[in-house]
């Protein structure tokens, strides 16, 4: 009896401090950044990838409705968006990566963009990439392009912005 007094104290001291400390690893995880009432749709072309272990994010130029080139501010200079997801491991495993998202790969997401207006956003729903050198025809999607490749098993999410 003498030896579960000596292992209790300390055994439930280890407990209280594990959650203490695993309580801000869950708060990471908060989604209020985001609009997560609206939706944005885009096809875009990747400028590059980011494979951050937590978050892998894929950097994109927003195309023109007539698929034929990216979206460009005032001096020339294409817009670029972001796009959270998953951890880089679990995208991998889907089979997205630098290495399968190049620089110049065009594809079409949907995300609940950032509530402060910046150009970014968490991924929702489907993920669908067009065939190289095979951009959609005009206001459509890679979803619509024969021989594209669908990441996850949701359809591209429509539109719903106010």
């Amino acid at each position: 009896m003498n030896i579960f007094k000596k292992i209790a104290k300390p055994f439930a001291a280890s407990l209280a401090l594990a959650a203490l400390f695993g309580t801000p690893a869950q708060a990471h995880h908060s989604f209020a950044m985001y609009d997560m009432r609206n939706i944005r749709v885009f096809t875009g072309v990747v400028t590059r990838v980011d494979p951050a272990a937590n978050h892998l994010a894929i950097f994109f130029a927003p195309m023109n409705e007539e698929r034929k080139n990216v979206l460009r501010d005032e001096d020339g200079e294409p817009i670029v968006w972001s796009v959270e997801m998953q951890g880089s491991a679990a995208m991998a495993r889907q089979g997205v990566s630098v290495n399968s998202f190049p620089a110049g790969t065009v594809f079409s997401v949907a995300l609940h963009p950032l509530r402060n207006g910046e150009n970014a956003g968490s991924r929702e729903g489907g993920l669908f990439k067009c065939p190289e050198r095979t951009p959609p025809e005009p206001g459509m999607h890679c979803d619509s392009v024969e021989g594209s490749i669908q990441i996850g098993n949701e359809p591209l999410t429509e539109s719903t912005l106010d």
